[in-house]
């Protein structure tokens, strides 16, 4: 597969990357970042995280705001950050242009309604097609976890639990932990899904929870000043569901922080550690 480099920068030790590629499950062009530590330069096959972005975000976002390249140079991990959705202007929207649907909302499913079935595949593009690009690209190994924030942490946490021998661990920035019940997961998942609800499951982290029998460990942050806990997020609803099946989930919930990148930048090298000693 051709891999177009789009820009590089190096940065504590290693590079950042950003690379666009014609997507064959996605039917157009695919952007990503990936960040190289030093150790993979110097020919050690490194581990990778996978980090998903929230609404509105690109790949840009983490590899910018979240701070996170010390501390993955430092632990030996790659990080690589597609983009959200498909993009393009033969790639179908949100007919008013929202932000909470269309593009820079896939939120990591497989899309089965037109006109988003023809490019919204990105549950297939995250688990499939990209880490077989990335394997065959760069100096990385097989070795894998997943993390991702608000619409990205409910793609992490799904994917991973869908996933259990693919992902060594998963974590969380305020993921929507039950999007069936919420506005932002109601809206996408009737426009991607259709309004089959059985559908809906597949991709609610809840649903997916009271399914499985054991899980990998899990990683949750969340504030408590953030604007959408109550009414998009609602983590209460996945601590419920783990203390009904026994499982242990390393959750903490902090005062004063928000929403934002802020946050993220805050507590992501606990993250990079928590994964680290999974990958290991």
């Amino acid at each position: 597969m051709s891999l177009t480099k789009l820009s590089e920068n190096k940065v504590a030790g290693g590079w950042h990357q950003r690379f666009s590629h014609v997507s064959a499950v996605n039917n157009c062009e695919m952007t990503f970042a990936i960040f190289l530590p030093p150790q993979a330069e110097q020919g050690q096959k490194v581990p990778v995280l996978y980090w998903l972005s929230g609404l509105t975000c690109t790949d840009e976002n983490f590899m910018q705001k979240a701070g996170a390249f010390k501390k993955a140079a430092e632990l030996g991990i790659c990080i690589v950050a597609p983009d959200t959705s498909p993009r393009g202007k033969q790639v179908a929207d949100d007919k008013d242009g929202a932000y909470d649907f269309g593009l820079g909302a896939g939120f990591y499913l497989n899309a089965t309604q037109a006109p988003f079935a023809q490019h919204y595949q990105m549950y297939s593009y995250i688990t499939q097609e990209l880490p077989e690009l990335i394997e065959t690209e760069f100096n990385v190994s097989d070795k894998k976890s997943i993390s991702g924030h608000s619409m990205g942490g409910h793609g992490a946490l799904t994917i991973g639990l869908k996933n259990r021998q693919s992902y060594q661990s998963i974590s969380a920035f305020s993921p929507i932990v039950n999007p069936t019940q919420v506005p932002w997961g109601q809206k996408a998942f009737n426009g991607f899904l259709g309004e089959d609800k059985t559908t809906w499951a597949e991709y609610d982290s809840c649903e997916l929870l009271k399914q499985v029998d054991s899980i990998q460990p899990i990683m949750i942050e969340q504030g408590l000043a953030d604007q959408f806990l109550q009414n998009q997020l609602t983590p209460q609803a996945l601590l419920d569901v783990a203390a009904e099946k026994g499982f242990e989930l390393n959750y903490t919930a902090h005062e004063g922080y928000d929403h934002s990148y802020f946050f993220i930048s805050s507590f992501i090298d606990k993250h990079l550690a928590f994964h680290a000693e999974h990958l290991a």
